[in-house]
């Protein structure tokens, strides 16, 4: 079986267009279209419906993809394991992130790590909607919460302590929080569609619920909101603690708990055949947490 024509049928399925797989692949239409139909005259199968607008798997195309993609993989993985070092990753990496960790903490090691590979290609899809990687076709999810799909399979990469927070000004006018109890006294600045924070006291984790006026979707306006004075946000360390050490805000501790800390997960869609480019991706941003932390 033709690896090429594997990639030619992977890649259309994946954007969708057998042109645009053909310019990914930097080769002519003509020639990925006879790349498809040599592929699906040796399994004796039609693989994709196509239309003059669109492109979509037959059934019998929705079932050999995930067979095509393990091959794929397995051949690059080969090939990664007989290279010498020197000559690095190549294909395409296509990893999430929230929107605050990409730009903080993925994106910032990337050209350290593009530049050891240089026949590689990243795409960093940074959001904090929640992605279907599967369906997206994402190599690597980084996600900071509990894990509640069972399907994926995950690695955890470090723990992810959280602060509570606040600006000095908050502070001085409405008096520093003493005991948990006491947040249902101040003005607490929530995710969207928050209401509840939390913690961890004598050794159990307590949920303590919260209000304030603001909220918002992502941790960098919440801490926009926090910087300003608006109340305390609840953030996690690798956010906040530079900021912290600029004075820009205050660390809030209480005296009978402390923030739940969450942890730092990179998930996969398939524990199959996980490629090498996702393996050693992953090492590297382990290997930054580790310094991170240390730091």
């Amino acid at each position: 079986m033709n690896f090429d024509d594997l990639e030619v049928f992977v890649e259309a399925v994946r954007v969708g267009s057998l042109a645009g797989a053909a310019r990914r692949l930097g080769m002519s239409p003509m020639a990925a279209s006879r790349s498809l139909s040599n592929l699906e005259t040796e399994l004796g199968a039609r693989l994709i419906h196509r239309t003059t607008r669109s492109l979509s798997p037959t059934g019998d195309g929705e079932i050999f993809l995930p067979h095509a993609q393990a091959l794929l993989e397995g051949r690059a993985n080969a090939l990664t394991d007989l290279r010498p070092h020197g000559r690095g990753l190549t294909g395409h990496l296509r990893i999430t992130a929230s929107a605050a960790f990409g730009r903080k903490i993925v994106a910032p090691m990337l050209p350290t790590f593009m530049s050891k590979h240089p026949g590689l290609q990243v795409d960093l899809l940074t959001t904090d909607e929640q992605v279907d990687i599967v369906a997206q076709g994402i190599d690597v999810a980084i996600r900071i919460a509990p894990l509640r799909d069972n399907r994926l399979v995950a690695k955890r990469l470090a723990d992810n302590p959280r602060f509570l927070c606040a600006a000095s000004a908050y502070l001085v006018a409405f008096g520093c929080p003493q005991k948990l109890q006491d947040l249902a006294a101040h003005e607490c600045l929530l995710a969207t569609g928050g209401s509840h924070w939390s913690f961890v006291r004598d050794g159990r984790v307590v949920r303590q619920k919260v209000s304030g006026r603001f909220s918002a979707s992502s941790i960098e306006a919440v801490y926009e909101a926090c910087r300003g004075g608006l109340g305390i946000a609840n953030l996690s360390g690798w956010y906040v603690e530079a900021a912290v050490d600029r004075g820009e805000v205050v660390r809030v501790l209480l005296e009978d708990a402390e923030p739940q800390p969450l942890d730092i997960w990179a998930v996969y869609p398939s524990s199959h055949m996980i490629p090498a480019k996702v393996r050693l991706f992953v090492a590297e941003l382990e290997f930054r947490l580790k310094e991170f932390r240390a730091a």
